[in-house]
């Protein structure tokens, strides 16, 4: 009898890693996914700054033409651990040099890296993963431009479990979804270009929507701010609310995005300073779009505020 129920528990728990191991499994785009596009370095230059990049992936400090040595480094706090921006030179060693389209498309757009595993959601993937793919290669284009930088970035600094990145399928089955931008048929030129850029490149989101226990975002409060990870300054509310932007007039924030000035002459700061610089790279009318689509938004107070 004994040796039944060991043998069925042996089975089930058999049975129980058999359906972790397909659940978790990472999804992926194939080359027929890719569209033909003749990739173009100059409008990868626009993405590279509209995303972010040299944020997380410049090493520390970067200022000027060193902001184009991404040689990674930036730490990024986090409930669950610290995480480090990787090296995405091209180097072929330290970098991402050897990385086909296909493999720097399934990173950004999916998280997932050349060797099937999963990344981690600090990487904004759950964001990129509305941009245009076409942009995503244009933007790989101006990448492999860039000086390559032979040093590795640190590994990030997590505690069991969350070093186990397979279970990362998990949250991605639970908080990530492939669905493209489409634009709403409501609103106008302008307001879509700007949802595109906040909502996709831009990544606004990640840091300005509160999280659950998990890291999931909470979509019913999608842009009304969120206790800074790192012990900081809240993450303010951007809904057109009377506790976030409610007071601001879309020139207000197509200006503050261009000179760091906020209509109360005082400056952005914290990590918002990097955004701030990168977004003062776009045209005047794609901060404009920002600005109509972040006023278009429902008014939403912050809820996570005591």
């Amino acid at each position: 009898m004994m040796r039944k129920v060991l043998i069925g528990c042996g089975l089930a728990v058999a049975a129980g890693g058999v359906a972790f191991w397909l659940l978790t499994q990472p999804a992926r785009l194939t080359a027929a996914d890719l569209p033909a596009h003749s990739a173009d370095p100059m409008r990868g230059e626009y993405m590279f700054w509209a995303a972010g990049c040299a944020s997380c992936h410049a090493a520390p400090g970067a200022k000027g033409d060193d902001k184009l040595r991404l040689a990674g480094g930036v730490a990024l706090k986090s409930p669950f651990g610290t995480f480090y921006g990787p090296n995405i030179s091209p180097d072929p060693e330290h970098g991402i040099g050897g990385w086909s389209d296909l493999d720097f498309v399934n990173a950004v757009m999916r998280g997932v890296a050349p060797d099937g595993s999963h990344y981690y959601p600090a990487f904004p993937y759950a964001s990129y993963r509305r941009m245009a793919v076409e942009d995503v290669l244009d933007l790989k284009a101006f990448l492999d431009t860039l000086p390559a930088v032979a040093t590795d970035a640190p590994g990030h600094a997590l505690p069991l479990p969350f070093r186990l990145r397979h279970g990362l399928g998990l949250w991605k089955r639970l908080y990530f979804d492939t669905a493209p931008f489409v634009p709403d048929p409501k609103a106008g030129a302008q307001v879509n270009r700007g949802a595109y850029l906040v909502t996709g490149p831009g990544h606004c989101g990640e840091c300005h929507t509160p999280r659950n226990a998990l890291g999931g975002p909470l979509a019913e409060f999608a842009y009304t701010g969120a206790p800074d990870p790192e012990g900081g300054d809240p993450i303010p509310n951007i809904t057109p609310s009377d506790d976030g932007i409610g007071g601001w007039s879309e020139a207000d924030i197509a200006a503050a995005l261009k000179t760091g000035i906020l209509p109360e002459f005082e400056n952005f700061g914290g990590s918002m300073i990097a955004v701030q610089e990168n977004l003062a790279h776009l045209t005047d009318a794609d901060r404009a779009a920002i600005a109509a689509y972040l006023k278009s938004l429902p008014p939403r107070p912050s809820p996570w505020k005591k």
